[in-house]
C-alpha cells in the first residue's frame, strides 16, 4: 500500500504529533503517521490527499483553496527536490528512509526548506517542535 501526500504534507508530517483541525483529521492522521513509520511508500498527488480526507466536506477547508495550497505544494516540492534530489512532483513515489527522514528534519529545523511554510497557521507549532528536537513526532523511522 502507498499513503497519498500532497507535497506541502511532505514537510507537515515531519512535526505533525497528534494535533489538527478537528478529531476525526487527528485520528486519520495518526493512523497515517503509523503507516508511514511502517514503511509504507508516499505516492505524492495533487490536491486533497489521504491527509486532506476527513477535511473535505468542511466549507471553506483550505485544501482545496486554489490560490495558497498549490502554491505552497510547488515550494514543498522544489525544497524536497533540491534536498533529497529525487522528484516530489505529482506522480513520484518516495520512500522515507530513516536518512531521508533525518536530512529532512535536519534541513527543517535550520529553515533551509520552510518556503512553504509561510503563512501557515500551524507554523508557530511547527518551529516549536523543531526546536524540541522533534520530541513526541508520531512520523518515525527505524534511527530516527
Amino acid at each position: 500500500m502507498t499513503v497519498r501526500l500532497r507535497p506541502h504534507h511532505l514537510l507537515c508530517m515531519l512535526t505533525f504529533i497528534g494535533k489538527g483541525y478537528t478529531a476525526a483529521f487527528t485520528e486519520n492522521y495518526i493512523r497515517i503517521a503509523a503507516r508511514l513509520s511502517a514503511g509504507e511508500d508516499i505516492e505524492v498527488v495533487e490536491g486533497p490527499d489521504d491527509i486532506c480526507a476527513p477535511m473535505l466536506g468542511e466549507p471553506g477547508m483550505h485544501c482545496l483553496n486554489e490560490e495558497s495550497v498549490p502554491h505552497r505544494d510547488l515550494k514543498a516540492s522544489e525544497a524536497v527536490e533540491a534536498l533529497l534530489g529525487i522528484s516530489a512532483r505529482p506522480g513520484a513515489s518516495i520512500r522515507l528512509s530513516a536518512d531521508r527522514l533525518l536530512r529532512m528534519r535536519a534541513a527543517f529545523a535550520e529553515g533551509s526548506i520552510r518556503d512553504a511554510c509561510q503563512r501557515c497557521e500551524w507554523s508557530p507549532l511547527c518551529t516549536s517542535i523543531a526546536g524540541s528536537d522533534f520530541d513526541g513526532v508520531l512520523v518515525a523511522r527505524a534511527g530516527c
